[in-house]
């Protein structure tokens, strides 16, 4: 019984901790003038993704591979469909020209680069497909392109920001004191939802496929939703869509190449209709941004993007 309630009581320290970790990040950043899609791309995403780093070290340090892909592919789907839907029901949500020609299309590539190590295997005819330990590696090496790429629009776009005065009531040691109250709330929360989870599987007869790509990444990306949303109703878009996009990218390059360089990662064959999914969502992203005004994704894509999820799910439960 006691392992139920701890699995209740992570989800609420996944969220309380990702909240002040970003608050206490977000407050150092402003204070050395670094743009609001850097921060939403970085800062913002590295702590709201922190869940997903925590559930996905643990599962992969007590065996259990299909957490840790479905967890991270799970949470993808839900970042792009349900996060976003519901994000530009609350407000509109203008994409930038970078956004779309750059960070977008990256984050798509990182998906196929994730699907074609996964199946590589299947070209030399072996029975058990995996993500292995190079594969890992491969995987953090794109990681660190991306890490340029953001470096070189922070140097590029820094002269563009305005400083801003009283932009938090933080100080700098309050705002550290966040940031370690928030990693130690992720660890802790992400311990006993990793437990949690195992055990609601086995009490029901699920796979651990189906509770990683659900309630797991459902509940490790309530930060991303809590940021966004909050961010979109106080009219911060950048750092509501940076949050997701780069949340995205940190799953799939950062966090399953760690989690493949700590133990290799057998691939379920099945998990190719996830990956087909998060290129699906991705597409349906760039698709839906010229309904209503231009390059922007409005509320009718953002119903829209929740039907999808909805059918997602449904799919999920059929399947599983």
């Amino acid at each position: 019984m006691l392992i139920y309630v701890l699995f209740v009581v992570g989800f609420v320290l996944l969220i309380k901790g990702a909240d002040m970790l970003v608050t206490g990040a977000t407050a150092i950043a402003k204070k050395y003038q670094v743009s609001d899609m850097v921060v939403g791309l970085t800062i913002v995403s590295i702590g709201t993704s922190l869940p997903e780093l925590i559930v996905n070290i643990l599962s992969s340090m007590e065996g259990k591979p299909d957490l840790a892909i479905g967890n991270v592919f799970g949470s993808n789907v839900a970042n792009l469909l349900l996060i976003l839907g519901i994000t530009a029901i609350i407000c509109p949500l203008p994409i930038k020209r970078n956004t779309i020609l750059t960070e977008i299309p990256f984050s798509l590539i990182a998906t196929l680069l994730v699907g074609f190590l996964a199946n590589a295997k299947l070209f030399d005819n072996y029975s058990q497909l995996y993500i292995s330990r190079s594969d890992g590696y491969i995987l953090i090496f794109f990681f660190i392109l991306f890490l340029a790429y953001i470096y070189n629009i922070a140097k590029t776009n820094k002269d563009e920001v305005i400083p801003e005065e009283n932009t938090s009531e933080l100080t700098t040691g309050k705002a550290l004191i966040f940031i370690l109250l928030g990693i130690i709330g992720l660890f802790l929360g992400g311990k006993w939802v990793v437990d949690g989870a195992v055990s609601i599987a086995t009490a029901v007869g699920l796979s651990e496929s189906f509770i990683g790509l659900t309630v797991v990444a459902i509940g490790t990306s309530l930060p991303e939703l809590v940021t966004s949303a909050t961010a979109a109703y106080r009219r911060n878009i950048d750092i509501a869509v940076g949050n997701v996009i780069g949340s995205n990218i940190f799953n799939l390059l950062w966090i399953l190449g760690i989690s493949a360089i700590i133990h290799p990662l057998p691939f379920n064959v099945l998990s190719n209709y996830d990956i087909v999914m998060m290129i699906f969502a991705s597409t349906l992203l760039i698709l839906t941004m010229p309904i209503g005004q231009r390059n922007t994704i409005g509320r009718i894509s953002g119903i829209i993007f929740l039907f999808v999820y909805i059918g997602y799910i449904l799919f999920l439960i059929q399947r599983g």
